[in-house]
């Protein structure tokens, strides 16, 4: 029997992760320059588009069909199209398969839109487009399938299903998507960077947001939709649920006091930019994490990521790669702190219920996270590294200098974000319809 109350929190949080893609544009969309601004949302939105396409094909099979090699794939023959998913199944508590699949189709989207902005200002759209559909069937839907997909045994103990490897043979702690979201994207960033290359000017010119405001309100419905995204994932209305949420919250919180903090003993200030930065971090780091430690164990969590990641966001200037809007410095390093902190902070009376190095003293779980980070860090960036050459070499995925230089919304797209020109020439027209008519009625 379906469980109307958990299935309705499912789908409720299903509907807040996808709100997070379009808070994502915003967010992006406000960190570039305005000549850029169209673009950088476009290929959130196109991600969208595809991936959902994709999920339904074969990409959910893929994920989470029956293993069929040493966890490392699910059978993407097995639920193709999902079929036989239309029927009345439930899985176990009552909750409809498809309210699962949706739910999971939405972090599919989000995951590869992260990537987006590590190479802003720069990319073909249709390249874009190219990229995203191979990349999320070569790298992420495999990882899923590793993270997310637990084997199944039946009341007898006879396994029905297998999962993947991270999820049951490492066994490794990854509540909403450290590992498989945001190492994954930014370890992608990062290598499609260095495919692409620097912007011009990178390094030298002055590459301010374009629009803090459309910055803070992306990042503020990021917060909104994370609650989805990190809550949902206990795939029912209940204590874990409610745990998590708390968690979410305060990690967030304590994050944006983090950054902003480094941000007025470093720099003199703190600045709106980095109280939305320090929103998406605490956010990331938490997101493993959030079923595993103590709300105050969250508090640590998300304060530390407030100070790593807007010191690692720097790290770019130093090492010469040019992740346009830092998805290294706060997904990857927020990623890869909220994953391994689990093996320091872990807490048995959470609902996770594991031991940690601070709360048992056993180094057990930590090497399982170090092991599935860097796991997932080595395979994204060295398959991403590989999909983007081969795009670079064929189609072409950057675009020329002088299309950058004039504006990749009006090369790309034939549109601009701010149609000023219009507004203007509109007044004008009206002004001197005004002035002709008062020449005429002076000289009757």
């Amino acid at each position: 029997m379906v469980n109307t109350g958990d299935t309705a929190w499912i789908l409720t949080s299903a509907a807040l992760v996808l709100l997070m893609t379009p808070g994502l544009a915003l967010f992006y969309g406000g960190m570039v320059r305005a000549k850029s601004v169209l673009n950088m949302m476009m290929m959130s939105f196109g991600a969208a588009a595809l991936i959902s396409v994709l999920w339904v094909l074969y990409g959910y099979s893929i994920a989470f069909g029956n293993d069929v090699g040493a966890g490392l794939l699910g059978d993407p023959t097995e639920f193709f199209g999902l079929k036989g998913l239309m029927e009345d199944l439930t899985a176990e508590g009552g909750l409809p398969v498809m309210a699962f699949v949706g739910f999971q189709a939405v972090f599919a989207i989000i995951t590869v839109a992260l990537i987006s902005g590590a190479i802003a200002d720069r990319a073909k759209f249709g390249a874009w487009m190219v990229f995203a559909g191979v990349w999320a069937t070569i790298v992420y839907f495999p990882i899923a399938h590793w993270v997310f997909d637990f084997t199944l045994t039946d009341d007898d103990g006879t396994v029905t299903h297998v999962g993947g490897w991270i999820a049951n043979t490492l066994k490794a702690v990854d509540f909403a998507g450290g590992t498989a979201v945001h190492i994954n994207a930014g370890a992608a960033g990062l290598a499609l960077a260095l495919v692409l290359g620097k912007r011009r000017g990178f390094g030298r010119e002055a590459m301010r947001p374009h629009n803090l405001p459309l910055v803070m309100i992306g990042a503020g419905l990021l917060w909104f939709g994370w609650f989805g995204f990190n809550a949902g994932s206990a795939l029912a209305a209940n204590n874990t649920a409610a745990v998590v949420w708390v968690n979410t919250l305060v990690a967030t919180g304590a994050a944006v006091l983090g950054w902003l903090l480094t941000e007025k003993l470093r720099d003199g200030h703190s600045t709106s930019l980095g109280g939305a930065s320090g929103v998406v971090a605490g956010l990331v780091a938490i997101t493993p994490a959030c079923s595993a430690v103590s709300p105050v164990g969250a508090i640590i969590i998300g304060v530390l990521a407030g100070v790593l990641c807007a010191l690692a966001v720097g790290l770019k200037y130093r090492f010469g790669y040019d992740d346009s809007l830092d998805v290294v410095g706060v997904h990857l390093v927020g990623g890869l702190w909220g994953t391994i902190a689990i093996g320091f902070l872990a807490d048995p009376d959470a609902p996770a219920g594991v031991e940690s190095l601070f709360f048992g003293g056993s180094v057990d779980q930590l090497w399982r996270q170090v092991v599935g980070a860097v796991a997932v860090l080595v395979v994204s960036f060295v398959l991403t590294y590989v999909i983007g050459l081969v795009i670079e070499k064929t189609m072409g995925f950057r675009i020329t200098e002088e299309d950058e230089v004039a504006g990749i919304d009006n090369v790309v797209h034939a549109e601009s974000g701010y149609d000023f020109t219009s507004l203007s020439g509109g007044s004008g027209s009206a002004l001197h319809q005004a002035t002709t008519a008062k020449t005429v009625e002076g000289s009757h």
